[in-house]
């Protein structure tokens, strides 16, 4: 668990610009840390933990200064929420990155894939050989992780 909360309030007009906030729910959101462990010319590897377990690998892309489509995200702390498109099915989405939109948990394999999200996967391995580390067995593994992980939480990525 963690310190970060996520509260709801209702804000009610009193008179003369004058406002009362009255929260109607505090709750506590669960916290999942992505780790970096590996920076390389393009593609970042690293894995998730939940609850103090390892949970998975991660595969990003390299950091490019942030940049839109060719950059994995800043480290920091972002919500992320469950969501379904017609492209991914289920997934996470990443809310509030800093000059990025639609940055997603998803399945995927090889960085190549990747348009600044998330990939998630069992284990790395260079299933193409091409020289870069790989993530395997990611459809199986978002699946498992869409099923132990809340539909809102916080992902630290340091």
């Amino acid at each position: 668990m963690t310190d970060s909360k996520q509260c709801i309030a209702i804000v009610y007009f009193v008179q003369k610009n004058v406002f009362i906030t009255s929260i109607l729910k505090c709750q506590k959101m669960e916290k999942v840390f992505l780790t970096r462990t590996d920076y390389q010319d393009k593609q970042t590897l690293g894995y998730l933990v939940y609850l103090n377990k390892e949970i998975c690998k991660s595969l990003e892309l390299a950091w490019n200064n942030n940049n839109s489509k060719i950059s994995c995200i800043p480290i920091g702390e972002y919500k992320v929420i469950r969501r379904w498109s017609n492209k991914f099915n289920n997934h996470f989405y990443l809310t509030n990155v800093p000059g990025r939109d639609f940055i997603l948990i998803h399945n995927a394999n090889y960085h190549y894939q990747l348009l600044g999200c998330i990939a998630v996967g069992e284990k790395f391995v260079d299933l193409n050989r091409d020289g870069y580390l790989d993530v395997t067995n990611s459809v199986s593994t978002l699946k498992k992780l869409l099923k132990m992980l809340p539909n809102e939480f916080i992902l630290e990525i340091c």
